[in-house]
């Protein structure tokens, strides 16, 4: 941060030269914000009492906060949601400290954070250039904000494709965390798709009320009006023309906004008289649509201000888990993984400290679920205490075509960092492609930065796009399968455990354990994880039983179970269960010849 620091005063002293080194996106919005005129020390913030707290924006994020606010209940970060004009709509503080600090600089509802106004930051500077942001510390263009790192990513209605708002995550600056990043995206993600989901059950809605109308007034004229939505029926074309259709339309959305208007009568260019009347859709405080007949009158008939019905439609908005669970991650508890005991697990541990230690950019191959990408970033951390990290998922490097920008999160501030390319082989072509300029640019980095790529080694007799990228690396570390880990099993389980119901009192059977000891794990930790996690869900508390332990876990087949010799041997497990072992009454229960129940025991490696 120093550098940025640094950069940010010459900058103001000697303008875009003074920024030389800083990345283009962070350089371009310094710039913007001293042509507007910003105070660097201490901008004011516009104010406004006109915002619209029931808005389509608000309804469709209200979910999606007050989830994230319980997901995060112990993580010191305020979370936001601003309108497309950068000013805030709605907050939810999860740290009174940090709270208290941001309502010092006017991070509130009501006030704007434009770059016209508050400079560089993750409101404004997402809304200049349409992408998720982070601003830490310094990097901001004000100095006040400079406690503050703040996060925002774009909100986008899926069907304009205009940028609605922009969800934010603000914290203090030695709390921000690259994970933020990814947190602010989903969530926008999830505020996008209930825009979507909110259109879709208008749009419905509107056509529902339409046929319902239509059914009852077969011979009257009956519209439907919404967002991209017009409807007519064959009464309604030939009573009017096209051009007394569009003044009708026009007529139609100047009473969706008129509330003290029921319903209304208008003159047609041609001196016919229509009395307009019909049923309001409506999404919280808004009008999605208008369904209205539309009736020629000798004269204009008064309103009598019951003639309009109005249709209010329940919200449907949701939080997804997605966020939930990377929101989850920012708080639970931890374990380090790599105080195994196992020579093969040892042996990896120290190749990999060894290749951070060098500086070498390192393929970390495993078979799925053995902790790649976490001992990455544990060995990391330990050896490198004041660097960071910055994750991506090669499979997220390209969204429906789009490239993602890679280039903001290239380092800025001379921090040691490291980044993580997760699932290599999951790269799409033009991913490959644009992974191959984003590790080249890390290489001829002038600032310290490593490269860790993790891969599953099957992938390896694979004719994927990844494999022209393999070239950029240095060395390769194997981490082990579960199954070459016997010595680090009773450790595993405890960490596991421990994570998964902290401050409660849970242990394995001898009989349980035995089983987990037996089992092959083929998807390694991250299966072992599931298993007690189910096993919990039975019994949260005191001894785990092996009869709490998932039906696959009493077994040891000799090969890997296709779906359908899955789903058999669970129903025979459970059989034998049910009937205590009795091997007779459960090939009677499954339908099955004893013969036949007797071979599929062996064959699956059934205990029973």
């Amino acid at each position: 941060m120093l550098r940025v620091a640094a950069a940010r005063a010459d900058f103001l002293d000697s303008g875009l030269p003074g920024a030389a080194g800083i990345p283009g996106l962070l350089a371009a919005s310094w710039e913007r914000s001293q042509q507007a005129g910003v105070d660097s020390a201490r901008p004011h913030s516009d104010f406004t009492d006109e915002i619209d707290t029931s808005s389509l924006l608000v309804r469709c994020a209200r979910p999606v906060l007050r989830q994230l606010g319980s997901d995060t209940a112990d993580v010191p970060i305020v979370v936001a949601v601003t309108d497309h004009r950068a000013r805030l709509v709605q907050r939810i503080d999860t740290s009174n400290a940090v709270a208290r600090l941001l309502d010092r600089v006017e991070f509130a509802p009501g006030f704007s954070y434009s770059e016209s106004t508050m400079g560089t930051n993750g409101v404004g500077t997402v809304l200049e250039s349409g992408q998720p942001v982070s601003i830490v510390g310094p990097e901001h263009f004000a100095e006040n904000l400079h406690a503050f790192a703040c996060t925002g990513a774009p909100i986008i209605d899926p069907v304009t494709r205009r940028i609605e708002g922009v969800l934010d995550i603000s914290t203090l600056s030695q709390s921000w965390s690259p994970l933020m990043h990814t947190l602010a995206k989903s969530a926008a993600q999830d505020i996008s798709r209930n825009l979507l989901l909110d259109r879709s059950q208008s749009q419905q809605a509107i056509f529902d009320t339409y046929l319902q109308v239509q059914a009852k007034s077969t011979r009257q004229a009956v519209f439907a009006f919404g967002d991209s939505i017009f409807m007519a029926n064959p009464a309604a074309e030939a009573q009017f023309d096209p051009s007394e259709q569009r003044i009708l339309r026009d007529h139609a959305s100047f009473m969706t906004g008129r509330r003290d208007r029921a319903s209304d009568t208008l003159e047609l260019p041609t001196g016919r008289m229509v009395q307009v009347r019909g049923t309001r859709i409506l999404t919280g405080s808004e009008v999605a649509g208008l369904v209205v007949i539309a009736e020629v009158v000798a004269e204009a008939k008064p309103s009598t201000g019951g003639d309009f019905v109005e249709h209010v439609l329940p919200p449907v908005a949701v939080a997804t888990s997605s966020t939930s669970r990377i929101a989850g991650d920012l708080g639970k508890p931890y374990d380090e993984i790599s105080a195994g005991r196992s020579p093969a697990w040892l042996r990896a541990c120290d190749e990999l400290r060894t290749a951070l230690v060098n500086q070498q950019a390192t393929v970390v191959l495993g078979e799925t679920g053995t902790g790649k990408f976490t001992l990455v970033g544990e060995l990391f951390h330990s050896t490198l205490p004041g660097g960071r990290s910055v994750a991506v998922d090669a499979a997220d490097v390209t969204v429906a075509g789009e490239p993602a920008d890679m280039d903001a999160l290239l380092a800025t501030d001379g921090d040691p960092t490291l980044y993580i390319l997760r699932n290599l082989d999951a790269a799409s072509t033009a991913a490959a492609d644009q992974l191959g300029s984003f590790l080249e640019r890390i290489r001829t980095s002038e600032t310290a930065a490593w490269c860790v790529a993790t891969l599953s080694d099957s992938a390896l007799d694979s004719d994927l796009p990844f494999h022209p990228l393999l070239e950029h690396f240095d060395v390769s570390v194997t981490v082990p399968p579960l199954r070459c880990r016997t010595e680090d099993l009773t450790g595993i389980i405890g960490s596991l455990l421990r994570t998964l119901a902290p401050h409660r009192r849970v242990r394995l059977s001898p009989e349980a354990h035995r089983l987990v000891s037996r089992y092959s794990w083929p998807r390694n930790v991250a299966q072992l994880s599931e298993a007690l996690e189910q096993a919990l869900r039975k019994r949260p508390v005191g001894e785990i039983q092996a009869d709490d332990l998932p039906a696959y876990c009493q077994t040891a087949a000799r090969h890997q179970l296709t779906p359908l010799e899955t789903a058999e041997r669970d129903a025979i497990v459970n059989a034998l269960r049910e009937h205590h072992g009795n091997r007779v009454a459960a090939a009677a229960h499954l339908g099955m010849a004893r013969s036949s129940l007797y071979r599929k025991i062996k064959a699956y490696g059934i205990r029973a």
